[in-house]
């Protein structure tokens, strides 16, 4: 049965994300950072809170609140060890990558991270192939976000696919076109909150489903002993939790659309306490929300094929509409469908800038001209509604097990980006020829290894891309001739 209480909560959050979209478009128009800097970054002006809440926002997708725990509510406790290495993620990325990142980019007038990427390596082809791979992994990321969105939206709601598809995707792309990266950050803030506040509620309706926490853990122990084992009776082999912690975890601090914020905010104070409370926050909501989808198995005890539509990604929609009363669903899938909708407009507004900044405007200035300031502001925000369009249509005709699809398009981009930008960080004998068989042929054996099923050692093939492009980033470096010295200044300064 339709249910207008499900629906009201969701519209009423639509309605206040687009307003600060809005309010964030007005305020840019205050700032003298010029548009591109502004639409694409924010004019580095981000605090500690939302740096970090944008941050979370952003790494949280729709899998972390669906595909994650459905797949808890299949293996156990032991899937939740696995999840606590998600707490490492902003850690990782702020204290790695932060600091250096951000002095970079402004010494440069760095907008994207493809910009830093040109500049460190000298190499224009290496800033296309970087573009190509950022767009169609992010396009594959944002129609996993999409899908997910509006499968739980059908779910809970009784609304159809197609509607719950329509109305977060056309707010979503709406309020990232009017309000950029700014907007973007600032409704990522309040994703966050959502996403909490979702955590929350839905915990209390399986723990009141359940009869509390002791009768729930009673009922999986007497049904699925082996979910109370760290490896789940043979369901999470040691190799898996050693791949899913470089998938989740370790590798993640070289996604592109999380270190575009370490070049964003306002000065160091925010970037240490965006680490201390992104850490706390997304540690917290990562496991939270991980264990959810084990004491759902206290709750939902029927057969996974028989019962749950044979897709993991069922479950916790079925927690949520067996647990709580309407109006309280339609608060808890906030939560989900606000982590669909940030990871989308981070994804969003970086794809726009990819083809805008990193092409375009690049391909123009390279003539020696100045595309008008009209021309850009109507550019960019075509560009970010046409890419937002595009993948709206290709979600109407949904795939599966979107988790899965999450994870490839993490693994693909962490194997692109990682050795290139921490080579060209750290290592001054990189070079543009190791970067680009790093970036190339790391990303080509990944997808290959991918399609083909094929794994060393049962181990995910993250494991491949990874030691293939490291191999080849120190290779090609070696062999060929270094970086002009003249080059790498603004990246390695003299004492």
């Amino acid at each position: 049965m339709n249910s207008i209480a499900g629906l009201l909560p969701v519209v009423v959050f639509l309605v206040v994300a687009l307003v600060i979209a809005v309010f964030a478009r007005r305020q840019a128009a205050t700032d003298s950072g010029g548009f591109v800097s502004e639409y694409f970054l924010g004019n580095r002006s981000l605090g500690p809170f939302v740096l970090a809440m944008t941050t979370i926002a952003t790494y949280g997708s729709v899998s972390s609140f669906v595909g994650g725990p459905g797949q808890a509510w299949v293996i156990g406790w032991g899937w939740v060890y696995m999840a606590t290495v998600q707490v490492t993620a902003l850690f990782l990325l702020y204290g790695i990558l932060g600091k250096k990142m951000a002095l970079v980019s402004r010494k440069l007038g760095a907008v994207t991270i493809i910009d830093v990427i040109r500049e460190r390596y000298q190499s224009n082809a290496l800033a296309a192939i970087a573009a190509i791979i950022l767009v169609v992994f992010f396009a594959t990321t944002m129609i996993a976000q999409f899908v997910g969105g509006a499968k739980l939206f059908e779910a809970v709601t009784g609304y159809s696919y197609v509607m719950g598809l329509a109305i977060f995707g056309i707010a979503v792309i709406l309020f990232t076109t009017i309000g950029g990266f700014r907007g973007v950050a600032f409704t990522d803030t309040l994703c966050g909150i959502a996403m909490i506040l979702g955590i929350v509620v839905l915990a209390g309706g399986i723990l009141s489903a359940g009869g509390g926490y002791e009768n729930i853990m009673d009922t999986i122990a007497a049904n699925h002993p082996e979910m109370m084992e760290p490896l789940s009776g043979g369901n999470m082999p040691i190799g898996l939790y050693f791949t899913q912690w470089l998938l989740v975890g370790v590798f993640t601090f070289c996604l592109p659309q999380s270190v575009v914020r370490t070049m964003s905010y306002k000065d160091t104070k925010s970037l240490h306490r965006a680490m201390v409370w992104g850490t706390v926050i997304c540690g917290a909501m990562m496991i939270g929300v991980t264990a959810l989808g084990v004491l759902s198995a206290g709750v939902l005890t029927g057969d996974l094929k028989a019962d749950y539509g044979g897709s993991v990604d069922n479950i916790i929609p079925t927690a949520i509409v067996q647990s709580l009363p309407p109006w309280l669903a339609g608060i808890a899938i906030i939560g989900p469908i606000a982590a669909s909708i940030s990871t989308v407009s981070s994804l969003l507004i970086a794809s726009s800038s990819a083809i805008i900044k990193d092409l375009w405007l690049h391909h123009v200035e390279a003539k020696g001209e100045r595309a008008p300031e009209k021309t850009v502001v109507r550019s960019s925000q075509v560009v970010t509604l046409v890419i937002g369009v595009v993948v709206f249509v290709l979600s109407i005709v949904p795939p599966d097990v979107i988790w899965k699809i999450n994870m490839f398009a993490f693994g693909g981009l962490e194997t692109a980006f990682c050795w290139v930008l921490v080579c060209g960080l750290f290592w001054k004998r990189a070079n543009k020829t190791g970067a680009l068989l790093s970036m190339g042929g790391g990303t080509l054996a990944y997808c290959v290894a991918m399609a083909l099923g094929f794994k060393i050692a049962g181990l995910h093939q993250i494991t491949i891309g990874i030691t293939v492009a490291l191999v080849l980033m120190i290779v090609g470096s070696l062999v060929t001739k270094p970086t002009e010295a003249k080059a790498l200044e603004a990246f390695f300064p003299e004492k």
